[in-house]
């Protein structure tokens, strides 16, 4: 069998996204999350990342999203109610905020106050201290707030759409001012 020049592994390996959906699947992946990304795919060549729908079996979980966290541009954290049982989730959460990414938080049928990492036990300390820090600095990001139950899914799935293509937009004029500045050092 042949083997795929590196430059094009690279390519290949390497996940493009824009724009990465952290969720909790049984709370959100069905309506919320699967949505949102419908609605950013489906216009202005946005590449989102949601793990049901960009990975196939065979992927290593953490190697393949983790890859697809720090090549995104901005994150979206979908809060759910079962959101802090999940180790993923909480994991995905720290690292987009360990990475510096530009996050978009949507508080999906929960209060921000409401939101805890749990010591269950299983879990080192210093991961807790980590998804804890992590928590809380999504928790102070202004985001987007939604009871179902009362909430007009058209309105959130617009505002939730033109908050990440806001955010995209800033994220790339910083990245041009920064290469023009780098550009002018030479």
């Amino acid at each position: 069998m042949q083997r795929l020049p590196a430059t094009l592994y690279r390519k290949v390996a390497r996940p493009a996204c824009d724009v990465f959906i952290n969720h909790r699947g049984i709370d959100t992946k069905r309506n919320i999350a699967g949505l949102l990304y419908d609605s950013l795919t489906s216009r202005n060549d946005v590449r989102a990342f949601l793990d049901s729908k960009n990975m196939k079996p065979g992927n290593r979980l953490f190697d393949h999203i983790d890859k697809a966290i720090l090549g995104c541009k901005v994150g979206v954290a979908v809060f759910s109610p079962t959101y802090c049982d999940s180790y993923f989730c909480l994991h995905e959460l720290a690292l987009l905020m360990e990475s510096r990414k530009r996050v978009i938080p949507i508080f999906f049928d929960v209060k921000p106050s409401k939101l805890l990492v749990k010591d269950n036990g299983t879990c080192p300390s210093k991961e807790l201290q980590r998804f804890r820090l992590a928590l809380e600095e999504a928790k102070n990001t202004v985001g987007i707030t939604f009871d179902s139950s009362t909430g007009d899914w058209s309105e959130l799935l617009r505002d939730a759409s033109d908050a990440v293509m806001v955010n995209l937009m800033e994220v790339e004029e910083e990245r041009k001012r920064m290469m023009m500045m780098k550009k002018m050092r030479v």
